[in-house]
């Protein structure tokens, strides 16, 4: 039925899901239509609710998508609660016509991360990267003079639309440790969600039935060892196409999400919000629209989800275990899930409090590349924090990339975890020779001082150009602390123009096990285009220079002679300078 022959007083019922997997009616009472309150030519229908346990629950959070029949014709989903702590439930209806419109307009490509996260997360942390992910939206007409109503006329217009809330979407978390449940629950609320970490998935199938308008439907995020699922109920089923929520999940246009059955253990009563209690079951289809009327999908067989496998190895506490889940493949989400997830298994297993220290190995396996690896020790506070986010930065540079897609096949990731700080920092550098000749090899002696004073010291085989004499400079210093520097001079190294090169450039990040050497000499040079070219004549670096608008010309005061990696079992940092003149023969 469209919207156009709604009219107040009409009376008809709603399917939804109480208890189980069984279909129950509720009584609706149309009160009237708000006309372009959710933009333009967007109108929600105003009803009244009753029958089953609403008079005691009000709207229940999980009834989005709850779809409701006049005279046998579906005119929408229920997905909208009017007021706060109202006395009766009052309902807003999407209409079915504008989901069914915006679901023939679906896109399948998958969007950027407008703004890709950096992990541990920056200030605003988990709350701040999903609501900018969410584009900020406000779902409401919030004072919009432009709002008209039917049959509503004791409502002030201008306010109307603020009346109106999504109804909330039932997150269920389940194996999260307390805070990361917090942080999720934060996070989510800001686009409509009802986070709670009770239900799960279920045990057993949770019916051999068709999926029908009225069951109760899952949204699944992860899966595994690790549980988050939202749940709603379904709208309509047609020729395969099933509509839900009545709503956006998260407004985030086209998604790969495994469409589940739902089962509902029991409906929680509460002044603020009451709730469905939902177990997800098996997978049935997949949901690839996330619109502002609703979510959609198609039945049949789910889409692939990246399987991570975590092997935690803690000596000191006899454990040995490994972890497995797996989690939705989104730009933004797949990092996000899998931080959450590798920094609950530490949280739950390892030492929460007090300094700690984790070595971490981490591949990432790429259909037709080379796989991303690497291995790095983090130390001290919050090395719980930033082993987490290392797992988790290269996924955000791979599936976030804009030169092509990537299609990441899995996660495997072994820790070693000790509730001791194992950590070092760089005392002095000193050299075996007091004469350096051009084509000397000389050995370059570090010594560093752990955690509880041992001394640590390393040596390197420093070889001398046979070209140059004069005062150089050795430089040893940390990853950070080399980073750093660099910058101050300007880009260093080329973008990476291919995949192969993106991942050439992350299996070769800087760790915080290793010290690095470089023989630098003072001699102007120059990254062009993102190539660096040292020692430059002047004769070149005028050319250069006189076209550096269109060149991205950045100057070097510095020659790179010759580059050298320490690896250490510890995490160290400092930085120290020698500088070092080498005779002429």
């Amino acid at each position: 039925m469209p919207v156009e022959e709604v009219r107040p007083g009409m009376t008809g019922v709603g399917v939804t899901v109480f208890e189980g997997t069984r279909r129950d009616e509720f009584d609706v009472e149309i009160l009237g239509v708000l006309r372009n309150v959710m933009g333009p030519r967007r109108d929600i229908i105003v009803a009244r609710l009753a029958g089953g346990p609403l008079a005691d629950t009000g709207v229940v959070a999980g009834m989005s998508g709850s779809p409701v029949y006049i005279d046998d014709r579906l005119i929408g989903a229920v997905s909208y609660a009017l007021g706060s702590f109202a006395k009766e439930p009052i309902a807003g209806i999407t209409p079915i016509d504008e989901m069914v419109a915006s679901d023939a307009n679906r896109d399948s490509a998958l969007r950027l991360a407008r703004t890709p996260p950096q992990f541990p997360l920056p200030g605003g942390g988990l709350h701040a990267v999903v609501a900018e992910r969410g584009g900020g939206r406000e779902p409401l007409a919030l004072g919009s003079a432009d709002v008209r109503t039917l049959g509503l006329a004791q409502l002030p217009t201008a306010g109307a639309g603020a009346l109106l809330r999504p109804i909330a979407t039932p997150v269920t978390l389940g194996g999260f440790m307390p805070q990361v449940q917090d942080a999720w629950i934060a996070a989510l609320g800001s686009g409509g969600f009802a986070a709670a970490a009770l239900g799960g998935q279920a045990v057993r199938p949770v019916s051999a039935e068709p999926l029908q308008a009225g069951d109760a439907v899952g949204a699944m995020l992860v899966r595994g060892d690790l549980t988050m699922a939202a749940t709603g109920t379904v709208t309509m089923v047609e020729d395969g196409r099933v509509y839900a929520f009545g709503h956006p999940f998260f407004n985030l246009g086209s998604v790969r999400f495994p469409m589940t059955r739902a089962a509902v253990t029991t409906v929680l009563p509460s002044l603020a919000l009451s709730s469905k209690i939902a177990a997800v079951g098996e997978t049935v289809g997949t949901l690839d629209q996330d619109r502002a009327t609703g979510v959609f999908g198609t039945l049949g067989r789910g889409p692939r989800m990246i399987p991570v496998r975590m092997e935690l190895d803690a000596p000191g506490q006899d454990l040995r275990e490994t972890f497995r889940f797996e989690v939705i493949e989104d730009r933004l989400f797949t990092p996000l899930l899998t931080y959450s997830g590798v920094l609950s298994t530490f949280m739950s297993w390892t030492r929460q409090l007090g300094s700690s220290t984790y070595t971490v190995s981490s591949t990432a396996r790429i259909d037709g590349h080379d796989d991303v690896t690497f291995d790095d020790v983090y130390s001290g506070q919050t090395a719980l924090i930033n082993a987490a986010g290392a797992v988790a930065n290269p996924l955000t540079a791979l599936l976030n990339t804009d030169i092509a897609a990537v299609d990441l096949e899995a996660v495997d990731i072994t820790v070693r975890s000790a509730e001791a700080p194992r950590t070092a920092v760089l005392e002095r550098v000193w050299l075996d020779s007091a004469r350096i000749r051009p084509g000397d090899t000389v050995r370059l002696n570090i010594l560093a001082r752990g955690y509880r004073g041992e001394d640590l010291v390393e040596t390197v085989s420093i070889d001398i150009p046979s070209n140059v004499s004069g005062s150089l400079q050795v430089l040893v210093s940390d990853a950070a602390g080399l980073n750093a520097s660099e910058q101050m001079q300007g880009p260093q190294a080329r973008e990476p123009r291919t995949i192969a090169q993106l991942v050439e450039s992350l299996n070769t990040v800087r760790r915080s096990n290793r010290l690095y050497v470089k023989l630098l000499r003072s001699q102007p040079g120059a990254v062009v285009r993102g190539a660096a070219m040292p020692a430059l004549p002047a004769s070149v670096l005028a050319v250069l220079e006189s076209d550096r608008s269109g060149s991205g010309l950045y100057r070097l005061a510095q020659a790179t002679l010759g580059e050298w990696e320490i690896d250490t079992d510890h995490a160290v940092s400092g930085v120290r300078t020698l500088n070092v003149r080498v005779e002429a023969r």
